[in-house]
């Protein structure tokens, strides 16, 4: 008999006594995803967590274009889009004293401005949407084990070592205090920002964590008139104390409308941790809601540290980490969820091409070659969006106010007819525009781009792009871009061009002069024993350029290919069609399946 840190006896079964492929550790959106994505692909995986269910707290809410586009590819978009807030409301985003108070402005937010609307309807066939985290976990975790995912529940991850065959992961189960050995080919860590998995295997980092305080108070309450005029998704509200830490300003935070809410609030965590009893979590909400007699429930309470930290490295051997565990950072810009899903979206594929000999273990070290790099982006462009509100301070002139009524008469003087309120005035202008990178930075959230030896480059570079490369996407097929959508028909029927692609194999796309690239997948299919599909796109062909965008978008001639990867990233690109299409197809390929030494 052994015992554990809690004084609970366990009996150990031998290691190894349970075998699968993947022990994912987590069932967040990271691990979720890596469930469902492998057992969407037939891999066998163990998932555990060491909590009895999903999130309990909302936690996550923007859903942005990319995950979206991923839950359409897993199969799971419509069950995400049932449960979720309709995107029209998540428009206005209002910056006010109180949500029944004051006024300060507004701003269309995740592409509902008419001006950006057809920028974000142009990149995709999903549109952002908001769904909680409580809600979102569940769905990933049906659907992964309706597809073969075996989930333990109440099973902390304790340990793991590792040898040339793979890894023996030893776990607890929590109710029994049993704990036994999972020897599995591989192991993801997606148990959070205090991984035990990446302090095991030792990743390194850049930043620091809890660079600031926060509180959530999650909460009932019949909101229903006070937002009628200005239903929105997200309240920023501008109190004494609302620069103290946090997120950058207060913030209400609609779960359900309108009568579930959660409450972002800052403390100095140089300090000691305030208590939030019921009733100073009622005194919180009641302020920022700006209603004294608010009738209000409290469902939770917890205080959190903001981070700011990346791994630069996402993998050990047999042991990768992804989600929270390798990016670290305050929730502004929506990208945490959002980034831990595609994570596992661009590694599970990759694992079941080495697991089924497909590819050579070499294509598993561009996990973190094209991963990391997006950790960090969105790290820093986290922390700079909070930090951004300074700047709506500064020009509201409440950053040096000592009293409520210093910052109330500095919030006021916006509105007069003076020369410091015209003054006011045009700073808030620039400080509202600033908070566009918060909330409409379409080329963070789409705009993701590898470099990696599982991109094979042709020699092309990306035009300059000709506006801002984090608020505006641009599509382009250079390799290492993701492909660009636009509607064709299918039999038919509109589809999207990423559905040409689906995630359980390689698509090569041309067009009517490239008929030739049909054989030459057919036979470097056969020749690498790697799932391999040929598309052509023209009139008469089963699928038809419904409006001639995908001949404007292609950037390759109409014997040229494009050949794209299962997540939907270009991966190799011929722009004309070559003597021989056979022997360029194969060796891309093999080139990004680190298979060169399979065929010339």
């Amino acid at each position: 008999m052994a015992e554990f840190e809690d004084g609970i006896a366990a009996t150990e079964l031998p290691a190894g006594a349970v075998e699968t492929d993947v022990v994912v550790i987590g069932s967040g959106p990271a691990g979720g995803a890596a469930a469902l994505a492998l057992s969407s692909l037939g891999i066998p995986n163990i998932m555990i967590t060491r909590y009895r269910w999903t999130a309990n707290t909302p936690r996550a809410h923007i859903t942005n274009q990319r995950t979206m586009e991923v839950f359409r590819d897993l199969g799971v978009v419509d069950q995400v889009l049932a449960e979720a807030t309709d995107h029209a409301l998540c428009g206005d985003t209002v910056f006010c004293t109180s949500i029944a108070g004051d006024e300060i402005g507004r701003i269309l937010t995740w592409g509902t401005h008419p001006a950006r609307e057809a920028d974000y309807q142009l990149a995709s066939p999903e549109l952002t949407c908001d769904i909680p985290q409580t809600y979102l976990e569940p769905i990933l975790v049906k659907n992964a084990a309706g597809r073969g995912t075996q989930t333990r529940f109440s099973t902390e991850y304790l340990s793991h070592t590792q040898d040339k065959d793979g890894v023996t992961v030893r776990v607890r189960d929590r109710l029994t205090g049993l704990a036994y050995g999972i020897r599995a080919r591989y192991l993801i860590g997606a148990d959070g920002a205090r991984s035990m998995v990446a302090n095991d295997i030792g990743l390194p980092y850049e930043g620091q964590m809890d660079i600031a305080g926060s509180m959530n108070i999650t909460f009932k309450a019949d909101l229903g008139a006070l937002v009628a005029a200005r239903p929105s998704v997200l309240y920023w509200v501008i109190q004494p104390g609302a620069n103290i830490g946090g997120i950058g300003a207060g913030l209400v935070r609609m779960v359900r409308p309108w009568n579930e809410w959660l409450i972002v609030w800052g403390y100095d965590i140089n300090q000691p941790p305030p208590e939030v009893d019921e009733a100073e979590a009622k005194r919180i909400v009641r302020s920022l809601v700006g209603a004294p007699d608010l009738d209000v429930e409290i469902t939770g309470t917890s205080l959190w540290g903001n981070n700011e930290m990346y791994a630069t490295h996402l993998q050990a051997g047999r042991v990768f980490c992804a989600g929270d565990a390798v990016h670290r950072h305050p929730p502004s810009n929506g990208l945490g969820s959002n980034t831990s899903i595609q994570d596992s979206y661009n590694l599970a594929w990759k694992l079941a091409a080495v697991l089924r000999g497909h590819a050579e273990p070499g294509l598993l070290d561009s996990y973190s070659t094209e991963r990391a790099p997006v950790a960090r982006q969105i790290v820093l462009r986290a922390n700079k969006s909070s930090r951004e509100f300074v700047q709506l301070f500064d020009a509201l002139g409440v950053t040096a106010a000592e009293s409520e009524a210093e910052m109330a008469a500095a919030i006021e003087e916006r509105k007069a007819n003076t020369p410091a309120g015209a003054a006011k005035r045009a700073a808030l202008i620039d400080a509202m525009d600033l908070k566009n990178y918060e909330f409409n930075a379409h080329g963070v959230e789409l705009g993701q781009f590898y470099e990696s030896a599982a991109i094979v480059g042709d020699g092309s570079e990306r035009a300059a792009p000709a506006r801002d490369p984090e608020l505006f996407f641009e599509p382009t097929t250079v390799p290492g871009w993701r492909l660009p959508h636009c509607w064709v028909g299918v039999d038919g029927a509109k589809r999207s061009t990423l559905d040409l692609a689906p995630y359980n194999r390689f698509t090569l796309i041309t067009g009517i002069t490239g008929q030739p690239w049909v054989a030459a997948a057919a036979a470097v299919a056969a020749e690498l024993g790697v799932p391999l599909a040929s598309v052509v796109i023209g009139p008469g062909q089963q699928v038809t350029d419904l409006y001639y965008d995908w001949a404007k978008l292609r950037e390759v001639q109409e014997d040229g290919a494009l050949l794209i990867r299962p997540d939907k990233h270009v991966g190799w690109r011929s722009k004309t069609l070559p003597t021989d299409p056979r022997a360029a197809l194969a060796a891309g390929l093999a080139r990004l399946l680190d298979r060169t030494g399979v065929t010339a």
